[in-house]
């Protein structure tokens, strides 16, 4: 199908003649605009981690084994998802911020500007999806850390002894000169262990 071009009912104005030269030079510098964009924000989410991590901001108990042992495995989900989501996040925001590593087949480039725009387009959807990816990884540290610091503590051995006073159960918390303390929910009670008739480890001290 072939036409030609026809000028309009009404010549340019200056106005139409200005957001002409306003869009074409938004279409010249869009993809630009997205790079330096997708830098800045790789910068930034990248200083706000160092930051949170570096400077102990971020920071649970050096050992995930005094949790109970479902909450300890909460917490290694929450590290593997938080590892997942940064590593994606930060090759989302440096394909955004550079680029794809590729060189494109002479029969499918496209025309410079048109190959410009959707290069933009695909850049601006890569620095949003690499923004949320890195935000939720600083969600899942910030819920991995807090888990470590407030979830309940794995229940240490117990021990119950009988003697002639009655039986004292609880944890140990240390022993001197055969006599035994143990940390009970009624205070620490020390007991004399010369004359315990029975000693049993128990995992807890209820029932």
């Amino acid at each position: 199908m072939s036409g030609s071009l026809r000028p309009g009912p009404l010549p340019a104005t200056p106005a139409d003649l200005l957001r002409a030269r306003d869009r074409d030079h938004l279409l010249r510098t869009e993809l630009t605009r997205v790079r330096e964009a997708a830098v800045a924000w790789r910068n930034g989410l990248g200083a706000l981690l160092a930051a949170l991590i570096g400077f102990s901001l971020i920071k649970g108990r050096a050992d995930i084994g005094q949790l109970s042992q479902g909450w300890a495995v909460g917490v290694g989900v929450a590290l593997l998802a938080a590892l997942i989501a940064g590593a994606v996040g930060a090759l989302l925001l440096i394909r955004a911020a550079h680029g794809r590593p590729r060189i494109a087949s002479a029969d499918t480039v496209l025309p410079g500007r048109a190959a410009d725009h959707m290069e933009a387009l695909a850049a601006a959807t890569m620095l949003r999806r690499g923004i949320t990816l890195t935000l939720l990884c600083t969600a899942f540290l910030v819920a991995a850390v807090a888990t470590t610091w407030y979830g309940p503590a794995r229940h240490r051995p117990a021990l119950r002894i009988t003697t002639p006073a009655g039986t004292v159960c609880g944890s140990v918390v240390r022993v001197d000169r055969g006599t035994l303390v143990l940390r009970t929910a009624d205070g620490e009670i020390a007991t004399d262990l010369t004359t315990a008739s029975a000693v049993q480890a128990v995992e807890t001290c209820g029932g």
